[in-house]
């Protein structure tokens, strides 16, 4: 029985993705299969689960008018805007680096 070679790749396709499935069953509640990888990142995710709140969160009670108002300002410039102010900011620690070896 002669097959084509376009038969034959579809057999051996579907062969390929069928031996590319995994039927094994993992208990994802268990921390010691899934440990927090990066310290801090469930409390962090945690706190985003109920957006609604009144109380702003931990990390912005400890911001001054000053900071917000430089988060609202780069929060409202374009992607090229905000690429050429981080620009400015590494050429500025740039020369802040190159006074101080003096």
């Amino acid at each position: 029985m002669a097959c084509s070679l376009k038969q034959m790749w579809k057999l051996s396709s579907e062969d390929f993705e069928s031996s590319l499935l995994s039927y094994e069953k993992l208990d994802r509640a268990s921390p010691d299969l899934w440990p927090e990888q990066l310290p801090g990142v469930s409390e962090f995710a945690a706190s985003f689960k109920n957006p609604i709140t009144n109380s702003p969160p931990k990390w912005m009670a400890e911001l001054e008018s000053e900071d917000i108002e430089m988060l609202k300002e780069l929060g409202s410039l374009t992607t090229a805007n905000l690429m050429e102010k981080v620009k400015g900011l590494q050429n500025l620690a740039y020369q802040l680096g190159l006074e101080e070896c003096k």
